[in-house]
């Protein structure tokens, strides 16, 4: 086991998936932030299925920060219930999580 996390979260568009990789890497909340845009997300809401196009972020951080990095997103983020999954990791190459570590000390 580590103590990295991934942290997964869409955003409706390129200016609000900028805004939070730079407050989430600003407050050392993250190591590394992958963003993927052009997704298409299939989803419920309101009782309606919707279809919308949308940024996938790939937050890469310790597990120490998940609450602030819940709390930065909350409060940068556009959406009124916007994704925020964390995922656990349970391995990976030891260089690479001792950076995601030393990065978001």
């Amino acid at each position: 086991m580590t103590d990295a996390i991934v942290v997964l979260c869409t955003c409706p568009d390129q200016e609000s998936a900028d805004r939070l990789c730079h407050a989430l890497l600003e407050a050392r909340l993250a190591a590394c932030i992958n963003q993927l845009p052009g997704i298409t997300s299939v989803y419920r809401w309101e009782g309606k299925v919707e279809r919308a196009t949308e940024t996938q972020l790939v937050i890469k951080s310790a597990a120490r920060h998940a609450t602030a990095i819940e709390a930065c997103i909350l409060a940068h983020h556009p959406y009124q219930v916007p994704e925020i999954l964390v995922l656990p990791v349970n391995g990976g190459h030891a260089p690479y999580l001792a950076w995601i570590d030393e990065e978001t000390r």
